[in-house]
């Protein structure tokens, strides 16, 4: 098991840790071995280095899972830069979103990708593909101080567009060794990497693998039935992701035997629920299954020991190592048991703020409260939970707006922005309704012309990546408002979610 060391290095020193005979990454150009890693995480850095940006400029990728996107949250930051990987599913308006705000320097992608940029969406940025990101040289660890920006990723807040959550070198680092030792991820262990490398768990699968010197081996599918043949092909031990995929994977079928491969599940970007732990316990007897809840504030929250779970299939566990996790009333004391309250991290998972946004920043990212052992800044989650009498914390419900979709946070207001934006709708409110495959579904609810609908769907399809395309269209001649004349959000909600 990976031991507690609290003491946080440079994320790019995780190359350094696996055995030298061992496999750290597996993919379609071969494996490498934890040396190679090392080597080629180090030339990718100088590459960069020799692009003549300067210490702290931000770098982005927007790749599939290829060897340079792997790579890239190791080489950037040995560089002295900032990475900054965009989800390989978004479309031309959310990347160069990403881009001016971020304010990067260089985009390191496909050339089919960049073709579908105009010269106003690059911001300041210098396209490169990843076939020219090669050195003869390599730049040697870094020696970066771990409170050192590292890392921007962007998630969906509930209102505007995806802001910059501002990672460093000790977020990183204390997560991976955090998620690899309450794993207890080993040597032997093989990961599929299924989760896109823009999310936090998704990039963490990386760090915690290679933090506990094991091997991960990165897919990008389309079907359920590629993910049961990469577990067969690679003899994949540990897989993780959201409950979209896993009902997928309860639908399809399993050879006996490779579904008795797998020794760890791992389950993030929404609730499971009792009928999918039910599911995924009678499928794979052998896995021990963790659910586990978090938010890119503050990566990772809270885990359920596999124990527990059938037992206690509504429960998100307790606090993950180097977390401090309170329920917290409105008046800043603690909550008492079975008395619901808002949850609050503290502690050095905490992340440094959204980048370029000190008014949002000051919103979520607060004092701890005062009972809190740890001081300093704490993230209020808007979320609320309540903790039982045996210490278990269980999920309530969500303060904001936010539509969690096939493990997506996506913001209303941003599909809003787009439907008005074409003219075929005079109003727009875009709600999550409960979805059984996709934990919610985008449901819009406009006035306008019905007859429109077509040219909207099309103008959407085009626009916003497919998680957010709205499933259902409800046109009024009307919306609701409230006594301020603002559309009644709230009414329409419980209207069409009761």
């Amino acid at each position: 098991m990976v031991p507690l060391d609290p003491m946080p290095r440079p994320i790019d020193h995780l190359a350094l840790r696996g055995d030298p005979g061992a496999v750290a990454l597996e993919d379609r150009r071969g494996a490498l071995d934890y040396p190679a890693l090392e080597r080629a995480a180090g030339a990718l850095a100088a590459w960069l280095a020799a692009q003549g940006l300067a210490p702290g400029d931000r770098v982005a990728s927007w790749l599939p899972k290829t060897r340079a996107a792997c790579l890239m949250p190791l080489a950037a930051p040995r560089a002295g830069l900032v990475h900054v990987p965009i989800n390989p599913l978004l479309k031309r308006a959310q990347v160069a979103h990403i881009l001016a705000d971020s304010g990067a320097r260089l985009l390191l992608t496909q050339e089919a990708r960049a073709a579908t940029l105009e010269a106003g969406d690059r911001a300041e940025a210098r396209i490169a593909t990843e076939d020219e990101a090669t050195a003869a040289d390599a730049l040697p660890p870094s020696s970066a101080d771990p409170d050192r920006l590292a890392a921007i990723l962007y998630t969906s807040g509930s209102t505007g567009r995806p802001k910059g959550v501002m990672l460093s070198h000790a977020n990183l680092w204390l997560g991976a060794i955090g998620v690899a030792h309450y794993l207890a991820l080993a040597p032997e262990d093989r990961v599929l990497g299924v989760l896109p490398l823009s999310f936090d768990y998704g990039q963490n699968q990386l760090f915690s693998t290679w933090a506990a010197g094991a091997r991960v081996v990165p897919l990008d599918y389309l079907t359920a039935r590629d993910v049961i043949a990469a577990v067969e092909r690679h003899q994949i031990t540990t897989l993780a992701g959201v409950p979209p995929l896993w009902s997928q994977l309860l639908e399809a079928r399993w050879p006996e035997a490779t579904a008795a491969r797998l020794r760890r599940l791992t389950n993030s970007g929404g609730a499971l629920g009792t009928r999918l732990v039910r599911g995924l316990r009678a499928r794979f007897p052998e896995a021990r299954l963790f659910a586990m809840y978090g938010l890119t504030e503050a990566f990772r929250s809270t885990y359920l020991d596999p124990a527990l779970i059938d037992a206690h299939p509504e429960a998100i566990g307790r606090a993950i190592p180097f977390a401090e996790v309170m329920v917290v009333r409105p008046d800043g004391s603690r909550a008492a048991p079975e008395e619901p309250g808002e949850l609050v991290h503290a502690g050095p998972l905490v992340a440094q703020g959204y980048w370029r946004d000190p008014e949002r920043t000051a919103a979520r990212f607060r004092p701890a409260p005062a009972f809190a052992a740890h001081g300093g800044r704490a993230v209020w989650s808007g979320d609320t939970v309540v903790e039982g009498t045996d210490g278990l914390l269980r999920f309530v419900g969500r303060a904001d707006e936010m539509i969690k979709s096939a493990g997506n946070r996506i913001s209303p207001t941003e599909i809003e922005e787009a439907v008005l934006a074409g003219g075929e709708a005079a109003e727009a409110v875009a709600i999550g309704v409960a979805n059984d495959r996709l934990g919610q579904a985008i449901m819009l609810v406009l006035s306008g012309d019905p007859a429109r609908e077509g040219e909207l769907r099309a103008r959407l399809k085009a626009l916003l990546p497919n998680f957010m395309q709205p499933a259902r269209i409800e046109w009024r001649a009307a919306l609701p408002r409230n006594a301020n004349g603002k559309l009644d959000r709230a009414a329409l909600r419980r209207e069409v979610t009761s």
